[in-house]
């Protein structure tokens, strides 16, 4: 392989340039899924893909694929990327890192004028944070057999507009079934969004998988009463039972090693003189282990149908299983050599968080590159990461996807 080496300076002032699409005061961005922030940032990734001489392609679910051929054009391609979406508190590196260092690993190669074996595909996958829309990484899940086409365009917001309306909005419905551009193997660069790799004083994580993930609706129903006349031990508290509940899942997680997270709760027709009558909330399980997650469940379903909750029924529906993944063997060793090739510092990790690489580790041959965020922090304004660490872990991305595009 050629001594290939990404521009530094450039990568950052993309990243800096796209944060102004959906920018906020506090220096995050706010770009929803399928908003008029994302057809935005969307239509500038379009613009720069094609300027490279990239064909750009799009699905039926807004999956967009920028196309670079190979000398061999009989094989499938190797592709890389991430999502543009973020959270309604991002942060400028979540996901938009993956497409970016993507991108500057094309105009590395157009500037030196280098033709891999294999083409070269750039990803920007739809809908992986799940903020508007749940669950998480419904794209690249239909993407992978997971979903259907049906099934995604039915997500409603809080707003109850439709995945598929917000889609046609915004002008990036595409002709292409989802799942008809065929990819040979995919890597995706991300920021770790933990602690564990700056706490190591590491620059690059190589990633060996991802922990499973469990999301799940609650509705705790108990009678709405006036505040001032009914008796304390009469009441029918949902918001008391729900705090209840909140506990038993820390307790739970803490009993197996495991995270629990209640993300959202809301009190139903709320008042501040009424006994709350319905709470609804969620609940996000994670652990590497299936078992582990199995015997969580239930432990709180049994909690939640006990006597404790006679007078506060509870409601538990489990609306996205994600199964521990284990990522490509091969995949992992090239971005094990191509942080080597720089004489970065690396360790192996396993993702706590989930990702697009997720789904599409069913179908294809898949790693990720991780490299360190500040104090671990992301989904908040506040999120950072260094320009030498993001240089690195693009300069690892170049390195293992040339080499693996490469090899006969």
């Amino acid at each position: 392989m050629p001594n290939l080496k990404i521009d530094a300076d450039r990568l950052w002032d993309t990243l800096m340039e796209t944060a102004r699409i959906g920018g906020t005061p506090d220096g995050g961005i706010r770009r929803l899924t399928l908003s008029e922030e994302d057809r935005q940032v969307r239509d500038w990734l379009r613009a720069a893909c094609e300027g490279l001489g990239c064909t750009v392609s799009v699905d039926e679910l807004g999956n967009m694929f920028a196309y670079r051929p190979g000398s061999d054009a009989g094989v499938l391609p190797v592709a890389m990327g991430s999502h543009l979406d973020t959270q309604p508190t991002g942060g400028k590196f979540d996901g938009v890192l993956g497409v970016l260092a993507g991108l500057e690993v094309l105009r590395t190669l157009e500037a030196a004028g280098y033709v891999t074996r294999r083409p070269l595909v750039l990803v920007n996958w739809t809908n992986e944070e799940g903020a508007r829309f749940a669950p998480a990484m419904v794209a690249s899940g239909a993407y992978a057999g997971v979903f259907t086409p049906d099934y995604v365009n039915a997500r409603t917001d809080a707003e109850g507009v439709s995945f598929g309306a917000a889609l046609d909005a915004i002008g990036y419905r595409g002709a292409a079934p989802v799942g008809s551009v065929t990819l040979g193997a995919m890597f995706e660069l991300h920021i770790e969004q933990g602690p564990v790799l700056e706490e190591a004083d590491k620059t690059i994580g190589i990633v060996t998988g991802v922990q499973g993930i469990r999301w799940y609706d609650l509705v705790v129903t108990g009678r709405a009463a006036h505040a001032g006349t009914t008796p304390m031990a009469l009441r029918r508290d949902a918001l008391c039972a729900a705090a209840e509940l909140m506990l038993e899942a820390r307790r739970v997680a803490r009993t197996h090693g495991a995270l629990a997270t209640v993300g959202e709760i809301g009190v139903v027709q709320a008042s501040r003189n009424v006994v709350p009558g319905e709470v609804r909330l969620t609940l996000d399980l994670r652990h590497p282990d299936s078992a582990v997650l199995d015997a969580m469940e239930a432990d709180i379903a049994a909690f939640v149908t006990g006597s404790a909750f006679a007078l506060t029924p509870v409601r538990l529906t489990r609306i996205w299983d994600s199964p521990p993944v284990a990522f490509d063997p091969a995949c992992i060793a090239a971005v094990a050599a191509g942080a080597a090739a720089e004489g970065l510092p690396a360790q192996e990790i396993v993702s706590g968080a989930g990702h697009d690489a997720v789904y599409t580790a069913r179908v294809m041959p898949t790693a990720m590159i991780f490299v360190p965020c500040k104090d671990g922090l992301s989904h908040n304004p506040a999120e950072s990461a260094t320009p030498e660490h993001c240089a690195a872990g693009a300069q690892t991305l170049l390195n293992a996807v040339v080499a693996y595009a490469d090899r006969a």
